[in-house]
């Protein structure tokens, strides 16, 4: 580890650091390639028009489009259970196979925090010995440390294949997921959708059920948007119960995702019944998958390392962690 903190030691000067970074002169005779018109036109179109009118007319929406019709041609339901069928087939097939990489890749960065550790305490030592034969300051030692820990870690995770970032993976798929099927049934409810728009609102107008029997129109009971919300932060909740000893940020970032579990209740009140109970099954998908992955059982079917803050009895300590944070204070 000496030989890689004297490796990581600048040898240049500061003049021949900025000759490397200097940029070269701009050239004269260089043609600059034109513009390409698929390019001009797209953006003078977003410039001029409403970019949720472009947005509603994307390929990706009228892909989701698509393979909502399909769905429901195939298995013949009516509309609210189309919605539903699709719903959780769409996240079984897509998101649950990403949550179990994503809980894959955190188990193992999980295991791999006491070697982290144990290089954290030897370098810090190292670079104490550093600093007091060459005479660095506490800022210079700070630098050196922490520049020296971030390329360790680094190896780490590149020796593991673990990096964090790739467990943001299900977000960046299920998001642009969720916006597309929302804006597809959109365009079905108000009738904007080309392909067959009239005769599938028509449809959606008696496609639902229960005190929502027109799927085009807002829940006035509001009780989808109610149970949208509930869900959602119940989603919360349970991912906060399973983290000991959030962070500053961590909490700052669960707060937030609280409050917009809050606010989506006057939002979903505001939109298509369609819309709603899409959100609804999702959300409802999403926390049976949450706890399906909490499963001992089925985290070894994936392959998921088991790490120390695994449980045996996963539910019951679900149970027990809810019931000392939401009841018992209030009895």
């Amino acid at each position: 580890m000496l030989r890689r903190l004297g490796a990581l030691w600048p040898r240049s000067g500061p003049v021949e650091l900025l000759q490397r970074r200097g940029a070269p002169p701009l050239c004269r005779g260089v043609r600059i390639p034109a513009f390409p018109a698929w390019a001009a036109a797209s953006v003078s179109a977003a410039g001029e028009g409403d970019w949720y009118e472009a947005l509603a007319a994307s390929a990706p929406v009228r892909a989701a489009e698509e393979v909502l019709l399909g769905t429901h041609a195939a298995v013949g339901l009516p509309w609210w259970g189309s919605i539903l069928l699709s719903t959780v087939a769409l996240r079984c097939a897509v998101t649950l196979p990403l949550a179990a990489y994503q809980h894959y890749i955190l188990a193992k960065v999980e295991n791999l925090q006491p070697e982290i550790k144990s290089f954290a305490k030897h370098l810090n030592q190292e670079v104490r010995v550093y600093a007091n034969q060459f005479g660095w300051s506490k800022r210079v030692a700070r630098l050196t440390y922490l520049k020296n820990m971030r390329r360790l870690v680094s190896e780490l995770y590149v020796r593991d294949n673990c990096h964090p970032f790739k467990a943001t993976v299900v977000v960046w798929v299920q998001l642009p997921m969720w916006i597309f099927i929302s804006v597809a049934l959109r365009n079905f409810s108000t009738g904007a959708s080309c392909s067959e728009g009239f005769s599938v609102q028509e449809q959606l107008a008696v496609g639902g059920i229960l005190w929502f029997p027109d799927l085009t129109a807002v829940d006035s009971t509001w009780i989808l948007p109610v149970c949208v919300g509930v869900v959602n932060l119940l989603i919360v909740e349970i991912f906060a119960l399973q983290k000991t000893g959030m962070s500053r940020f961590q909490m700052y970032i669960t707060n937030c995702v609280r409050a917009v579990s809050v606010l989506m209740i006057p939002v979903a009140a505001t939109v298509p019944s369609s819309l709603v109970l899409y959100w609804l099954c999702s959300s409802l998908t999403g926390l049976s998958q949450n706890l399906l992955l909490r499963s001992p059982g089925f985290r070894q079917l994936c392959r998921i390392p088991p790490t120390k803050s695994d449980s045996d009895t996963p539910y019951k300590d679900l149970f027990s962690a809810f019931y000392g944070k939401f009841i018992s204070r209030k009895l």
